[in-house]
């Protein structure tokens, strides 16, 4: 039964990890047969956003990883608590908080600085040469981890896309539906909410994603 680690970057798609996109992820994993165990970062977020206005919070400040806690139902610990050696594979979901709190590319694009410790978790699992998957925005982590021109996926925006590939990373147009696999490197990656337009198709993306990664060996 293969073990899976996986980073959440806070609860809602605004300012957190993508709900449908981690519920997805986590129920794929059980489908698969594997297990999981959640992480998160031990930070502030970025900032706080109302998710029925759209409109920032001034003044509120919420906690990553109790955040992120929401989404685990309580069964999660800090990342810096991830230890590569008890896990066979990595999985990271979107949301705009893997570009907010997990690194700052949603406000520096390709100038973006990282969480150091989830970039150690992330790095770790590369050097390690364990497979690891990235949905929505979250690949703009594994540009960083990988570079080498690792081929990868946000979807079809030239812009971020862009800012990727400054990241050392080779954009590789990818549908909704489909994923983008880096064999040397063995990294998976898919658009999931950069291009879904609903819960079924986010659900192909993420299934298809968690499918083929832990396939890999």
């Amino acid at each position: 039964m293969k073990k899976v680690a996986v980073i959440l970057s806070g609860s809602g798609v605004f300012d957190g990890a993508e709900l449908h996109e981690s519920v997805l992820t986590l129920l794929a994993i059980e489908q698969e047969g594997a297990t999981y165990t959640c992480f998160a970062p031990d930070v502030e977020q970025l900032h706080v956003v109302n998710h029925f206005t759209g409109e920032v919070s001034e003044g509120e400040t919420r906690n990553v990883l109790v955040e992120s806690a929401r989404v685990a139902r309580g069964d999660i610990k800090p990342v810096t608590e991830c230890d590569v050696n008890a896990f066979d594979t990595l999985i990271v979901p979107g949301g705009f908080g893997a570009a907010k709190n997990l690194c700052t590319f949603a406000v520096d694009g390709e100038n973006c600085s990282f969480n150091e410790d989830v970039l150690n978790v992330c790095k770790s699992f590369a050097q390690a040469k364990k497979p690891a998957a990235y949905a929505c925005i979250a690949p703009v982590l594994a540009a960083k981890v990988y570079g080498n021109h690792v081929k990868l996926t946000i979807g079809n925006d030239e812009g971020t896309a862009n800012g990727v590939n400054a990241l050392g990373a080779s954009h590789v147009d990818c549908k909704v539906d489909e994923v983008v696999v880096d064999n040397d490197a063995k990294l998976v990656t898919t658009p999931a909410y950069m291009l879904a337009e609903s819960v079924s198709q986010a659900h192909s993306s993420i299934t298809k994603m968690v499918k083929t990664v832990l396939a890999m060996k």
